[in-house]
């Protein structure tokens, strides 16, 4: 058995385009002379250079019209070693037809040579390639999210550990097993392997873990099978395990799905405490006093954090949540603090933001593709300060662009009363509807620059400058007062 790190679960590239479907084509008159027909092709490209191999990175179909073809068997054994998937001759202007010495050590060599007639211009083949793999794209991004629908489906039944394995197994028609850390299967589904992978499946998940230099997840074959491993939650519980015939681009983005479910359905921390802790929240955010909600609670310290942003998957809230190691989270449709209208935890769907509660001692990185606004740390009972001063961060992040803001405290703003500072904030903006609001806050936290502001927004630079004139009318203020651009950044919050 061979091991390898597996690959992170990602949107599925583009898978690779059969051969035989771009010969298929009958507008574009290609002929196979040489080599095998079940060849793939990830990409296309032409050269006419005598060595193409520096410029060639393996899987494609090179096409070139022999400008400087002098010795074919050389020719045809760099590109080979190249990694090149096929070769395609273009006959006319420099031969009339294919020379004999590179079809035989094409086949020689067992690199499939297509003949391009001269009629086919080089770029019809390429758009040919290019279009059969969107359209295989298509298809395949349909299949994950059809697999994800499957998932979360499973994730809702009354057994959901073994219906999410179900799913899986069937989606990627190969078998799936959860395998506690001493190695023994506590559920399985899909069909039965060798006795051989699933010894082999055992050793991968004992390379997992929390030990440091341990890897989240491995790869490997055994008995004609693809296995893979992955470690669920923080890495010192259960493991799942994959055994399929093949792996196609998308099944990694499918099995990274049920990982995160996984990992959230088997945390040891899923009993009845977490369930009153995560009640506890739930009711903070529909605004019961916090003294009667943090009697569910730790004491603390507790961090808050507000994210918005995601990859638009019903998981990304989930996969955030999981990556920070909590579980206490509620998803909404915006920042409101704590007491105002709020949601339920998060049960699939992508929301547009996300809050979470994890304890003080937990480190908050920032998270490829989120926006993070980070409380300071508070007990229980300073809850809802803690989620204003996280909607407060998360603001600054959107309006600056940086991926997490944390809550600075003190300052000038620690002088004035906060309930007073709230008043004057809603008097003074009042005139304003909220995307003049999220325009002035942009421009005010890039000084008063048009073109960066219009990239942090992605408006053009002149409608930047038509909504802060129309700011500056409303609110009757000179912008270009300094005292003025101060009052107003510190409304803003």
């Amino acid at each position: 058995m061979t091991t390898s790190p597996a690959p992170p679960a990602s949107t599925p590239p583009a898978p690779p385009v059969p051969l035989a479907a771009l010969l298929a084509r009958r507008d574009l008159g290609l002929r196979l002379l040489a080599g095998p027909g079940d060849a793939s092709l990830h990409w296309v490209h032409t050269s006419e250079m005598a060595d193409p191999y520096p410029y060639l990175l393996g899987g494609e179909l090179l096409m070139t019209a022999g400008v400087q073809l002098t010795d074919p068997a050389r020719y045809v054994e760099r590109v080979v070693e190249a990694g090149a998937a096929a070769l395609a001759f273009g006959v006319t202007p420099v031969y009339d037809t294919v020379p004999a010495e590179l079809v035989e050590a094409c086949a020689l060599r067992g690199l499939p040579l297509l003949e391009v007639p001269p009629r086919t211009p080089f770029t019809a083949v390429a758009r040919a390639v290019w279009r059969l793999m969107a359209e295989a794209r298509l298809h395949e991004l349909r299949r994950v999210t059809e697999a994800q629908q499957s998932l979360a489906t499973a994730a809702a039944r009354p057994s959901p550990v073994p219906a999410v394995l179900g799913a899986l197994a069937a989606r990627l028609g190969g078998r799936a097993v959860l395998l506690a850390p001493d190695g023994t299967e506590s559920a399985a589904a899909g069909r039965e392997v060798p006795p051989e992978a699933s010894r082999a499946l055992r050793e991968l998940a004992g390379v997992l873990g929390p030990r440091p230099g341990a890897p989240a997840s491995a790869s490997g074959e055994s008995g004609g099978l693809r296995l893979a491993a992955y470690a669920l939650g923080s890495g010192d519980g259960p493991a799942l395990g994959v055994a399929t015939d093949r792996r196609d681009p998308g099944d990694h983005t499918i099995t990274g799905v049920a990982v995160v479910l996984l990992s959230l359905l088997t945390a040891p921390h899923r009993g009845a405490d977490a369930a009153v802790r995560d009640g506890a929240l739930v009711r903070l955010l529909l605004g019961v006093s916090p003294a009667e909600a943090a009697t569910a609670l730790d004491p603390g310290p507790w961090t808050v954090v507000h994210a918005r942003g995601g990859d638009g998957t019903p998981f990304a809230a989930a996969d955030l949540a999981a990556s920070l190691g909590t579980a206490l989270v509620a998803s909404g449709t915006g920042a409101e603090a704590l007491g105002e209208a709020g949601a339920a935890r998060v049960s699939g769907a992508a929301p547009a933001s996300v809050r979470l509660l994890l304890p003080a001692s937990s480190a908050v990185t920032a998270r490829p593709g989120w926006f993070l606004g980070v409380s300071a740390s508070a007990g229980a009972g300073d809850l809802p300060a803690a989620d204003r001063q996280a909607a407060r961060a998360l603001r600054r992040a959107e309006a600056t662009r940086r991926p997490l803001v944390r809550h600075r405290p003190g300052g000038l703003a620690s002088l004035v009363d906060p309930d007073e500072a709230a008043a004057h904030a809603r008097t003074l903006l009042a005139p304003l509807n909220e995307p003049l609001r999220e325009t002035l806050r942009a421009w005010l936290s890039l000084h008063g620059n048009w073109d960066r502001t219009a990239v942090a927004l992605d408006v053009h630079r002149n409608t930047v400058r038509q909504r802060i004139t129309r700011c500056a009318t409303l609110l009757d203020r000179d912008l270009d007062d300094p005292d003025v651009r101060t009052e107003l950044w510190f409304a803003l919050g």
